[in-house]
Order: C-alpha cells, then sequence, then structure tokens
C-alpha cells in the first residue's frame, strides 16, 4: 500500500512554530493525515484539558477544520430590566460573585444599566464567569498596553464580549490561548515598530492593521526589515504604501524568506533592450518587484486611518 503524503503550508508551519504549542502541532498533523476529530484525543494519548488546549491554539491558528460560526447581534439581545437582574441575584451566588469581581478589576461600582450589560453578556452571550472574568481583565491590560490610563468603559468590555462570542472564545482554554496570542502579536508588533525606527510613537490605527496584515501573511522580522531597507533606499525613507506593495508583491508571488526573496529577485527578466536584469545587490534600476511598488504607490493613495 503506497505510502500517502501529508503537505503542510510553510504559513501553517510559521504558525504552529510561532505558537511553540506541540500537542497542537501533532494535533494539525494528525488532522492533516486524515484522523477524526472524535479520535484525536484517544489516539494521539492526550488528557482531555491537553487536547483542548492544543484546539484551542489551533481555532486562534485558523488551522482547525472550519466550523459554523454563530453572530449575535446587539439589537437581537433581550431587553433586561432590574427585576431580572433581581431574579439574577436570588438564583444563587454565580452572578453576585461574577459582578464583585468585575467591580473590583475596574475599581468601581457599576450601575443599574452597566449591570443589565453584564447580564446580557452572561445570559445572551453565554460567556461563563470564569472567562467573562479574563475578558475583563484582558480589556484592562489592553487599555494599559495603549496608554490609556483610564479603566475601559462597560461598553468596550461588551464590544469585545461579542467578538470573542462570534469566535468561539466561550471557554478557559479559549481565552487563555487567545489572550496569550494577543500578547505575543503585541511583542512582535513592538519589534517591528522598533524595525522601523518609530521610536517611542505608537502605530496609527491604520498602520497597526497594515503591520498585523504582514504577520498574517507570514513574514518575520528579517522580511520586514528587508522591505524597509529597500522602501528607504528607493524613497529615502519611510513610506507605507511602498513598503506594502513590496510586502504585497512578495506574498502575491509565494515568496515568504529572505531566502527565497533574494533567489526570486535574481531571476532573469529580459527587458526591452533585451539584457537580463541586474541582481539584488546591484545599484542600478529597481528590482521587479521594486517597480510593481511604485507602480502599487503611483496608482492609490494609502489612507493610515482605513
Amino acid at each position: 500500500m503506497a505510502e500517502r503524503q501529508i503537505t503542510i503550508t510553510e504559513q501553517a508551519a510559521r504558525r504552529l512554530l510561532a505558537a511553540g504549542n506541540g500537542d497542537a502541532a501533532l494535533v494539525y498533523l494528525y488532522l492533516a493525515a486524515g484522523g477524526a476529530q472524535e479520535t484525536a484525543m484517544q489516539q494521539l494519548h492526550l488528557d482531555e484539558r491537553r487536547f483542548e488546549f492544543a484546539a484551542a491554539t489551533l481555532r486562534q491558528l485558523g488551522l482547525w477544520p472550519e466550523e459554523e460560526k454563530k453572530h449575535l447581534l446587539p439589537d437581537a439581545a433581550p431587553v433586561y430590566t432590574e427585576a431580572d437582574l433581581q431574579r439574577e441575584y436570588a438564583s444563587g451566588e454565580e452572578f453576585s460573585s461574577m459582578v464583585g469581581e468585575t467591580q473590583r478589576r475596574l475599581g468601581r461600582i457599576l450601575s443599574t444599566e452597566e449591570l443589565k450589560i453584564l447580564l446580557s453578556v452572561y445570559r445572551y452571550l453565554g460567556l461563563a464567569p470564569e472567562v467573562i472574568s479574563i475578558l475583563v481583565n484582558y480589556c484592562i491590560q489592553r487599555a494599559r498596553a495603549r496608554g490609556n490610563a483610564r479603566m475601559p468603559s462597560i461598553r468596550t468590555i461588551e464590544k469585545e464580549a461579542y467578538r470573542w462570542a462570534d469566535n468561539g472564545i466561550d471557554t478557559m482554554e479559549e481565552a487563555a490561548v487567545y489572550v496569550q496570542r494577543q500578547l505575543q502579536l503585541q511583542t512582535r508588533l513592538g519589534r517591528v515598530r522598533e524595525i522601523l525606527q518609530l521610536g517611542e510613537r505608537k502605530f496609527t490605527p491604520g498602520e497597526e492593521k497594515l503591520v498585523r496584515t504582514w504577520l498574517d501573511w507570514g513574514f518575520g522580522e528579517s522580511e520586514i526589515r528587508l522591505a524597509y531597507e529597500k522602501t528607504c533606499m528607493n524613497t529615502g525613507g519611510l513610506r507605507w504604501p511602498y513598503i506594502n506593495s513590496i510586502l504585497k508583491s512578495w506574498h502575491e508571488q509565494g515568496l515568504t524568506t529572505v531566502r527565497q526573496i533574494e533567489a526570486g529577485d535574481r531571476q532573469p527578466e529580459r527587458a526591452q533592450s533585451g539584457r537580463p536584469r541586474q541582481a539584488v545587490g546591484h545599484d542600478d534600476a529597481p528590482t521587479a518587484f521594486e517597480r510593481d511598488a511604485i507602480r502599487r504607490m503611483m496608482e492609490k493613495t494609502f489612507d493610515q486611518e482605513e
């Protein structure tokens, strides 16, 4: 019987390596080999906790088999009343304890209207108290990381809660993996900011959206540094439309590592004169990627706040 070959994309490999979760990589290979989700835990000899963390990691990486996502709309949420709050308090200690923990973390007493929003997150979105606790703490840490001295509002927490619910982040495992990935992402964003020599200035929303896209494409620090150097050499400094066009060109041609990029740039390209194009590193005309970047930049003006 011929052996079946398992293929894994470079982007998937990079995501798995960046996650640093061996169980997740093992489960991914098992599923890629045709194994069933229902038998993965038993066949791989993983206990329930390890399997749930591995599955949560793969979901966050976009490497889990597609599942139908629920999309809950705020307009469709029940209108909770003070009577609903009283019944929830009377039904047990779970909601009361969650309210107390949220107030302690935010450093203030919540108003009746804010308590109704929290009840909606708890009941309508179906987030467990321990998940809501992680959610509130995450929103606080995110605000601090963005230089905001004020605590996040309940509306901000509610908005993030809908995002979590839509993406299936409704267990402690899913929440823990999500928060860990966001912390790793913030670290990577900081390194890219250093590469782009922005100093203490933080990314604008549009700039951060671009950098996140580059990272999602599978580019690392070395590739972004190379694109930045090419941008500076050809434009005299950091030009966001230019560097984005270079990276987009590499992405569209499946070039995700410095070695692949340099090999792609060295491939001979016949100009109209019939002479082969110079290799990367020569001081002559820009490479095909760079010319394409110039063309893109001239055709479309980039809105940083898009």
